[in-house]
This record gives C-alpha cells, structure tokens and sequence, in this order.
C-alpha cells in the first residue's frame, strides 16, 4: 500500500514539474486536426534566462523545442475535446535551431498535423520570430490517461482535464 502511495506522489510531483514553464502566450488561429499557430513573447523577466546565458541571455533550445510541443498538445485536446489527460513527448526527429531568441521578441509556433490518432500523433512545426526561422522540428506525441494503467487515478486525470480547459479558455482566441 505504501508502495503504491508513495508511486502516486512521484507522479503527482512529475506532473507538476511539467508544468513549471508555459511556453505559448496566446492561440492565434487553429483548425482542429490540421494546424495551430501560437505565440511565445520572450521577457528579461522569465526565470531561466537569468542562467541562459547572464551576459548574452536567449530562450534555451529546449524550450523552443517545448512551445512547438505545447502549441501541438492543444491541437490534440481540441480535435480530441480534451480526451486525455498526459500528452506528452514521444519522440523528436529532425531539429533544427536556426536562430537565437533574446527577450523582446515574440516568436510564432506553426504546428501542422501529419496524424492524430486515438493515442499517439505526428506534427511538423516552426518557429519565426521577425520572419527569421528560429526553430524546426518534426515530432510525435502520445495521449493518454493515468486511468488506463490504474483506475484509482481518474479523479487525477479529471482534476488534470478541468485545470488545461481553464488554461485553454485564456490561451485560445
């Protein structure tokens, strides 16, 4: 039993470190299945830049990579009307950082869907800032719910669906 809490509270506090970091600001347009396009607005502010690099500070390539994968997980949760609870990355291919990206800039994620199926989907997506492509990258997703290995888990999964509806209603446009 204790076992079995204790499991359940390292994937409490993984979920929650997932999340530290939002990386779009704002939906622009979206047709469900097809394509997203979002917008991250880079602020001397955020955290990590502090670190990334003190003297000459930009958006590490992580985290580009990571707003192409957030701007496609809202892609899946409105095709799939917020089915899964855990879209997370499963694999990347083919990135490309073409640029750097310092705070004052905004760049535009463009993610288009290859496939989206019940669990796991297949995107391309870039990233421009100022018409200079920043990033590239073609990768794929996987969907799931908590519940499908343990059924104690979907009051989890459920409180997971309601907090990213509330995120969705602020992010789309």
């Amino acid at each position: 039993m204790w076992q079995k809490m204790l499991e359940k509270s390292r994937l409490m506090t993984t979920i929650a470190a997932t999340m530290r970091f939002i990386l779009i600001d704002k939906i622009v347009e979206i047709e469900a299945g097809r394509r997203i396009k979002a917008v991250k607005n880079v602020s001397l502010a955020e955290e990590y830049l502090g670190d990334h690099f003190p003297t000459f500070p930009v958006l590490p390539g992580v985290l580009l990579l990571e707003g192409l994968i957030e701007s496609a997980s809202w892609l899946v949760r409105a095709t799939e009307n917020f089915a899964h609870s855990m879209i997370l990355l499963e694999e990347a291919r083919n990135v490309k950082y073409k640029s750097f990206l310092a705070p004052g800039s905004q760049i535009e994620y463009t993610v288009e869907a290859k496939t989206i199926e019940e669990n796991i989907s297949s995107f391309t997506g870039t990233g421009v800032s100022g018409g200079v492509a920043i990033v590239e990258a073609r990768f794929g997703l996987r969907h799931f719910n908590l519940a499908d290995k343990d059924s104690t888990m979907a009051a989890t999964d459920a409180k997971i669906i309601v907090e990213m509806k509330k995120r969705w209603e602020l992010l789309k446009i």
